[in-house]
């Protein structure tokens, strides 16, 4: 399935850019004792991470249902999600720390061309990274590479802000690297704490979006043999919805007719809305009152 291909691509790329980012930052970092630099390091190193559980989980979620799993194995996406969030969380609180000591101490470091230079390649492999895991986010709806996608998107931001400190360094302003610092903890921060509310959804099972809600129900409405629907549920299949509902008809069609409706609604909903994983409609009869005849 492309869906699953392109989100181990992904990861891929990812594991491999952010190895050599750590490499080049880490050698650089404590070259110069710059507080700023270790801690988009450090970031690299949770971004390696993240794309490693973010192949991990692709490869479970991929895999097809079984007579265990029922309903596939899709949710690994989403538990696979939040173990990166509280991996981001924790590093954000350490590096938040350190960062903080920095300005409290006024300690200061050596400025290097290594230093500007490090943060341009940086801008310039994350940023490709941003473009390709944004699409296939967008295009196949994978909460696991949008993390990925983000987590690209700030470094881009944060390092550009590391560059400005580097800037700063050079006329002999120095604080600006522990302010920079908290920045970057405070971002991956934010960012730890949107994915697990994401992840944490899916797997409470969140019902499907009002949305989407309206655009079946818009679908039912075309079928005028329906008369009445009530007990609707939606359950999250990975990144998709199982939803169940009940429809009533006039009790005096035949079991056939009744759900031949049934059955034409399924397949008008599922090949519709791409949201839907599965659709199952019970169905029950309804009398209706006969219009008096006229005198």
């Amino acid at each position: 399935m492309k869906r699953f291909k392109y989100a181990e691509i992904a990861s891929i790329l990812g594991i491999t850019g952010n190895l050599f980012l750590l490499v080049i930052k880490g050698i650089v970092g404590f070259m110069t004792h710059s507080q700023a630099m270790i801690a988009d390091a450090f970031n690299s190193a949770g971004d390696i991470f993240s794309s490693v559980m973010t192949y991990i989980g692709n490869r479970i979620s991929s895999k097809p249902k079984d007579k265990d799993h029922n309903l596939g194995h899709g949710k690994a996406e989403y538990i696979y999600s939040m173990l990166i969030s509280i991996v981001m969380f924790v590093m954000s609180l350490y590096l938040f720390k350190d960062s903080f000591y920095v300005i409290l101490n006024k300690e200061t470091y050596t400025f290097s061309k290594w230093l500007i230079i490090v943060c341009i390649i940086t801008i310039i492999v994350k940023s490709f990274l941003y473009i390709y895991t944004s699409r296939v986010a967008k295009k196949y709806n994978n909460l696991l590479v949008k993390a990925n996608s983000k987590d690209h998107r700030n470094d881009v931001l944060i390092t550009t802000s590391n560059l400005i400190s580097c800037i700063f360094a050079y006329y002999g302003i120095f604080f600006f690297d522990g302010i920079v610092g908290i920045a970057i903890s405070s971002w991956i921060l934010v960012t730890a704490l949107e994915l697990y509310k994401e992840s944490y959804h899916v797997l409470m099972d969140k019902s499907i979006s009002e949305e989407t809600k309206k655009r079946v129900y818009d679908i039912i409405e075309r079928h005028e043999e329906i008369k009445k629907v009530n007990h609707f549920n939606s359950t999250p299949v990975g990144y998709r919805y199982q939803i169940s509902f009940t429809i009533f008809v006039d009790g005096n069609l035949s079991t056939f007719e009744s759900h031949d409706i049934a059955n034409r609604l399924e397949k008008e909903i599922d090949k519709e809305i791409k949201e839907i994983y599965l659709t199952v409609i019970h169905v029950n009869p309804i009398e209706l009152k006969e219009k008096k005849k006229d005198k």
